[in-house]
């Protein structure tokens, strides 16, 4: 009876070693080992809306009145499913992208905000852009003049009519030029990002 607890208590012992062997050995990334990330748009969503409105320069109550006047704010949430297929955690560094409406580069969104994905898991990233009208409108004209007229388009009325569509998504918004950054065990990749919604 001794003999059997004895051998019992050994077998128990060693198979709980080759256990936690297994459990605490990890796969280390390698070049080869190491597969990008996928990352996917999953949405666009409205964060923040107040139709569109501008005025022109006017005087304030209080504090400078802005050069080309006021106008709505709007702000946009761009919802990133991001999948990490490695048997290892990855850190997603950062992640930025060259925003257009209907081929107009409005602006270049950056973000510096590092997090974890585990092995095998997905997770979500949300940036959020607040743009104004009359921010866009001048964006326009600076980087949109020669687009703006040999398509015959009004900048005003280009974005007025963004504005209201934002809700029903009705135009084509791009992310160009992009790539979000990752790192594991000292090993970089890049996913490029060029998408377009919806």
């Amino acid at each position: 009876m001794k003999k059997k607890l004895a051998l019992m208590t050994v077998l128990l012992f060693g198979l709980s070693v080759a256990m936690m062997s297994c459990v605490t050995t990890q796969v280390k990334p390698t070049d080869k080992n190491f597969v990008a990330p996928k990352v996917e748009l999953n949405s666009i969503q409205i964060e923040y809306w107040e139709g569109f409105w501008h005025y022109g320069k006017a005087p304030v109550e209080k504090g400078n009145a802005p050069k080309f006047g006021g106008s709505s704010p709007v702000t946009l949430d761009f919802v990133f499913e991001i999948t990490n297929p490695n048997s290892f955690p990855v850190q997603l560094q950062s992640s930025q992208f060259f925003l257009f409406f209907e081929d107009y580069d409005l602006r270049v969104v950056n973000d510096n905000n590092s997090q974890w994905i585990p092995a095998g898991k997905t997770n979500t990233k949300v940036l959020h852009v607040t743009l104004t009208a009359t921010t866009t409108w001048a964006k326009f004209l600076l980087a949109g003049k020669e687009l703006a007229a040999k398509r015959g388009d009004d900048p005003w009325k280009k974005v007025e009519g963004w504005w209201l569509a934002l809700p029903d998504m009705s135009f084509p918004i791009d992310l160009k030029d992009g790539a979000f950054v990752f790192e594991a065990g000292g090993i970089v990749k890049a996913v490029p990002i060029n998408i377009r919604y919806p």
